[in-house]
């Protein structure tokens, strides 16, 4: 039984890609680690990284070349300064030097040492190997991003299943029908079950305190996002458009941080129009701030990261606004469990899915979560979660320039609204009468996922990637 916690589900890290910059940044601390448990890390003299498939041929728009460099760096993706990214990237280009694992000065040419190769390997899309030369032998490794952050190596007995055991919860759960069937035993809601679980591994005072951690990025980012005027770095020349939606809808009243700033939301027209566009302006803002390498959750991963927020923060200024932690953990818990369904059954990696399995999975998480808030019964965060996959499934990953701008952000305001509504369809469903279940869709987004053609899973070698050019732009 694989066991996914909520927060290898939900974790804080730097955009713009959880499969194309956390992943690797996590290998190569990863690789770092396996050379000092063999007692070769002081011996090593020179370093070089292959990069295959998808990470090659988007890994400069999604800043994997960036990623390997901080994680062999030693430098740390939750702590690290997002303003410092780039004076750090460019002493290494410059002194062609780098600090590995912040311990020893190695020679380092990123133009040389990091080597995009444009076939892929066998067992995985995201495919990736580091090379230590230590006294004139190669030792190589090779790691595979398998999306949302998650990282495997090929050898182990269950990586083809994409499976980590790391923990046996009360209550082992891989299908929607299993969670079912604890929520009816234990008679819990979803999130009572999932919190059970997370109990097994960490006190509840750690759990609340990792959960506020969350929460607290996914503010500040929304905060950033709106209060951030400018145009997108990668080429494209995007402007960031939240800064501009925000303005129209907040009013004059004055704030001076995020707190603040969901009690004056609270206080601004509530009608469609302005609803509609306060949960596309919080999306925008986490995926602009994203596409600029700055700190977000993955959620499941950073290119879909948008969506959960806009969702949470659309319950807080607009449904309850006696909203507090208790809903927020809710909201999160509830998130995790279903997303880490979809990654069980499915995947949550664009490389392997395309886009159903990032914008679509996280719609999902949106939906069974603010189902739950809003008075859903465990059948009905179901029913939500499967709604809102059901209308992205085929949904291709096909980013321009493979930045993750174009069609990414505006994808995660259409996420975030689907949720909504996919969560409203749901409260007024009878489960008697649902004829398309949660596993059913997860099954069938798998099958979708394999039947997709190789172009249309974040390669940018198909539709908007190849319609656009970077000289239309």
């Amino acid at each position: 039984m694989e066991c996914i916690s909520v927060f290898d589900m939900l974790k804080i890290g730097i955009g713009p890609s959880s499969s194309h910059t956390l992943g690797p940044w996590r290998a190569a601390e990863r690789w770092i680690n396996k050379l000092k448990e063999k007692n070769t890390f002081q011996n090593v003299d020179k370093i070089t990284v292959n990069l295959y498939g998808s990470l090659s041929l988007t890994g400069k728009g999604h800043a994997t070349d960036y990623a390997v460099m901080l994680g062999l760096s030693g430098k740390d993706p939750v702590t690290i300064p997002p303003e410092n990214i780039h004076t750090i990237v460019n002493s290494i280009k410059e002194t062609k030097t780098i600090n590995f694992g912040n311990e020893k000065v190695l020679s380092f040419n990123p133009e040389i040492d990091i080597i995009f190769n444009k076939e892929f390997l066998p067992f995985h899309a995201n495919g990736m190997s580091f090379t230590a030369h230590i006294n004139g032998k190669k030792q190589t490794k090779k790691y595979y991003s398998i999306g949302g952050g998650f990282v495997v190596k090929k050898k182990r007995k269950n990586a083809k299943k994409n499976i980590e055991i790391k923990c046996s919860f009360p209550y082992p759960i891989d299908k929607g029908t299993e969670l079912l069937n604890f929520c009816k035993l234990l008679k819990m809601s979803v999130s009572q079950v999932v919190l059970e679980n997370e109990k097994s591994l960490k006190p509840e005072k750690d759990i609340d305190k990792e959960l506020q951690d969350i929460w607290h990025v996914m503010l500040e980012c929304m905060y950033t996002g709106c209060h951030t005027e400018g145009t997108l770095p990668g080429g494209l020349n995007v402007r960031r458009r939240a800064f501009d939606m925000h303005k129209n809808l907040i009013g004059t009243k004055p704030y001076t941080n995020g707190t603040e700033w969901i009690y004056t939301i609270r206080d601004t027209k509530v009608k469609f129009r302005q609803i509609f566009k306060w949960v596309s302006c919080f999306a925008l803002a986490v995926n602009e701030v994203n596409a600029s390498l700055g700190r977000v959750v993955t959620a499941p991963t950073n290119g879909s990261a948008g969506v959960i927020p806009a969702v949470l923060m659309y319950y807080l200024v607009i449904e309850n606004h006696d909203g507090n932690f208790e809903d927020i953990k809710k909201f999160l818990l509830v998130a995790g469990e279903i997303g880490s369904i979809f990654k069980k059954g499915a995947t949550i990696s664009a490389a392997m899915g395309g886009c159903q399995a990032e914008i679509g999975v996280s719609s999902a998480m949106a939906a069974g979560a603010l189902c739950e808030l809003l008075g859903g019964s465990p059948e009905q965060v179901l029913i939500a979660a499967e709604i809102a996959m059901e209308h992205h499934l085929g949904l291709t990953c096909d980013p321009i320039g493979g930045l993750v701008q174009i069609p990414c952000i505006e994808r995660n305001a259409m996420g975030a609204i689907k949720a909504i509504n996919a969560a409203e369809l749901a409260l007024d469903t009878s489960p008697e009468n649902i004829k398309v279940p949660l596993d059913k869709v997860v099954s069938t987004m798998w099958e979708t996922a394999k039947d997709m053609n190789t172009k249309y899973k974040e390669t940018s070698e198909g539709g908007l990637a190849v319609g656009v050019n970077l000289t239309d732009c």
